[in-house]
């Protein structure tokens, strides 16, 4: 369990993760609107060497930052309506890339990742804070 007082050390933290990263992990990130996901997710691209500006693909379901370390694809499945529009726009070729899949509101189609996925859920507390914990989809 780790506590992240502040959105920056929510970044500094996925900005600790990303050396921890390969060619074809999966990150699951889980919490709910403004637990900060895609802060993490800005630290991990930023750990990845990346110069991209990270925003939550909430509207373009994917982001591609192809200039770092490794390749992060970057999916929100907050607006998708079911596990059949997520293959749609080509869930499965994604997964075949050699780079890093963080996705965003995985939770909401969690048979669509793969066993090894690495499942954090974001729990913000009453002080501000928010509660990393690492484990299997929920």
């Amino acid at each position: 369990m780790i506590t992240l007082q502040t959105a920056d050390d929510a970044h500094a933290w996925g900005m600790q993760l990303a050396p921890t990263l390969a060619a074809g992990d999966v990150i699951a990130l889980c919490g709910t609107l403004g637990a900060g996901k895609t802060q993490i997710t800005r630290g991990i691209v930023a750990g990845m060497h990346s110069q991209a500006a990270v925003t939550s693909p909430t509207f373009t379901l994917v982001h591609e930052y192809l200039d770092g370390r490794l390749p992060v694809f970057h999916f929100d499945f907050y607006r998708m309506d079911s596990a059949a529009e997520v293959i749609g726009i080509g869930w499965d070729e994604f997964l075949t890339e050699p780079g890093i899949i963080i996705v965003e509101w995985a939770d909401m189609f969690p048979d669509l990742l793969p066993p090894h996925t690495r499942w954090f859920h974001i729990n913000p507390q009453q002080d501000g804070s928010r509660m990393v914990s690492e484990g299997a989809a929920k």
